[in-house]
């Protein structure tokens, strides 16, 4: 996995989420609580969801085979991508279900300092586990917005963890207040409504996750800054003088590939032309080290010719996706 603060957030998020689950099935069996209870099933889905990641991560470390040439770096995508199902399935539909079964059947909360404790609890716990994500992701995020991070991010695990904990501590500030309304009206309705809220909540961030890693399955373009690196080593003025276009393809949050057409000298030797292309892929990965697969198509540039048009996908703010 990309850096060892994405695996170090998901594994804090994990091992809070394992015992906040616990915590509030506790709680709702002593109180009745459908908040607690959606909220238990919320946290034991964000555990599932950890545990997705870090599988993606591990299936995506394989070496390429010959059937997938180009490795198994997308499996990070393809996990995350099951994470925002998980997300939207168990945990906003089950939330959507669980309080509407309260509002039509409502009945009083008892005990009512377990779910109250719990839920001050899982609130701490959470913003130690979302304090660490944001702590990791700055090491990453440069001068981005956190909008910005989230949408251009490669790699999914990081902007995953970050929406489910904003999601989680906003799922519990509503439980809070659902139950707190519902103990100082006596009408067990509020806790229903509560629970609603956080079915709605759950299924807006699963939306986000579902289309933000559905872009990086269908492939991403490599990033501004690095496009304007790889454009910049191409050139060398002798061998190689002009770059004629160029495509690059995410193969993985880690692994970029670069195709592009190169002008060189027209009485270059065949011998000439192989080192010119050599040369320009040393430095291309010396100046973007991600950029691992690199296929050159060398070309002579007619200035009478019209020069195509640009096809790197280069991103820019208004148009990126994932």
């Amino acid at each position: 996995m990309s850096a060892s603060g994405g695996t170090k957030a998901i594994v804090a998020a994990l091992a809070a989420n394992l015992a906040i689950a616990a915590a509030k099935f506790v709680a709702f069996l002593f109180s009745g609580s459908s908040s607690m209870l959606a909220e238990s099933v919320h946290s034991l889905a964000d555990s599932g969801n950890q545990g997705l990641l870090l599988l993606g991560g591990k299936k995506a470390q394989r070496e390429a085979t010959p059937q997938h040439p180009f490795g198994y770096g997308r499996e990070r995508y393809i996990y995350a991508f099951l994470v925002s199902i998980v997300l939207f399935s168990v945990g906003g539909m089950f939330a959507i279900y669980e309080g509407y079964e309260k509002i039509h059947d409502p009945h009083p909360i008892e005990a009512w300092y377990w779910p109250v404790g719990v839920l001050v609890f899982a609130i701490i716990a959470e913003s130690f586990s979302f304090r660490t994500a944001i702590k990791e992701s700055n090491l990453i995020r440069g001068g981005l917005t956190w909008t910005q991070f989230v949408r251009r991010a490669k790699a999914p695990e990081l902007p995953v963890v970050l929406l489910e904990d904003l999601g989680a501590l906003v799922g519990l500030v509503l439980a809070l207040g659902g139950v707190g309304l519902a103990l100082l009206t006596g009408d067990g309705v509020w806790d229903g409504i509560g629970t609603l809220c956080i079915g709605v909540l759950l299924i807006a961030i699963a939306i986000v996750l579902a289309a933000e890693t559905k872009s990086l399955l269908l492939g991403e373009s490599a990033g501004a800054e690095e496009v304007k690196r790889i454009e910049a080593a191409v050139v060398d003025g002798e061998t190689v003088t002009r770059l004629i276009h160029m495509r690059t393809l995410h193969l993985g949050p880690e692994e970029l590939l670069v195709a592009a057409k190169i002008a060189v000298q027209h009485d270059d030797s065949a011998a000439e032309v192989a080192n010119a292309i050599n040369a320009a892929e040393a430095r291309i990965r010396a100046a973007v080290p991600i950029a691992r697969v690199i296929y050159l198509e060398p070309d002579v540039y007619d200035e009478r010719k019209p020069a195509p048009a640009r096809t790197d996908l280069t991103e820019t703010p208004d148009d990126t996706d994932g």
